[in-house]
């Protein structure tokens, strides 16, 4: 597989799915067969990068390829993948709702089927605040992530995570709409979450039941 290219589509993607702007928001991709990371640049536009812009990395942060500086937000991709095995494609996303929370610090919990399904039993939890691109970052990210599908970075943004780039989309994408959702409900009253019970038997039917057999 060409990863390069993948990872290109996957910035063209954030891009116009409306999670970002600009340069901002970065992604990145595990090759599991190597063990190698590929990120994107740190500042160039994702409609113009070409496959000679991709960094790849190991996890210690060793350089494999590439001569462009990755993202300045690469120790948190890769801590985040050197942590969780059972991860192959970090998104981080600045989309306007998710943001609302991460600026307020307040947990965005489970209220509807989709965010049970998709992001897991736990509300989605917020970082304190640390500078872009710092070790602190990084490690405020990892910690609270945990084992969950996504966080919010405090003052900053959001991230996703999946065993691969399409179940990290999708978490992007249930993440936005769960926030979205709440926001608007809590303009017209205060929203009831889905009884913790119900949630965990959601996520554990998606888990072993949901879809076809394979």
């Amino acid at each position: 597989m060409n990863y390069k290219a993948f990872l290109i589509e996957a910035g063209k993607r954030m891009l116009h799915s409306g999670f970002t702007v600009g340069t901002w928001g970065n992604i990145s991709v595990r090759d599991p067969e190597t063990g190698y990371v590929y990120l994107t640049p740190s500042g160039m536009p994702y409609d113009t990068l070409t496959e000679d812009d991709i960094v790849v990395m190991d996890l210690d942060a060793n350089r494999i390829e590439g001569e462009r500086r990755p993202t300045i937000e690469y120790l948190m991709h890769l801590g985040i993948m050197k942590n969780r095995p059972d991860v192959n494609a970090v998104i981080h996303t600045h989309p306007i709702y998710s943001q609302i929370f991460a600026l307020l610090h307040e947990e965005i919990p489970p209220v509807i089927d989709e965010a049970a399904q998709a992001l897991g039993a736990n509300p989605v939890r917020i970082t304190e605040y640390a500078l872009p691109g710092s070790v602190e970052m990084a490690e405020n990210v990892i910690k609270t992530l945990g084992n969950d599908a996504s966080c919010l970075i405090g003052n900053h943004g959001a991230v996703a995570v999946g065993k691969d780039m399409e179940t990290a989309f999708k978490v992007c994408t249930i993440l936005e709409m769960s926030a979205q959702i709440y926001y608007m409900a809590r303009c017209i009253g205060t929203p009831k979450p889905i009884p913790q019970d119900k949630v965990e038997y959601m996520v554990n039917v998606t888990v072993k039941e949901y879809g076809q057999k394979k």
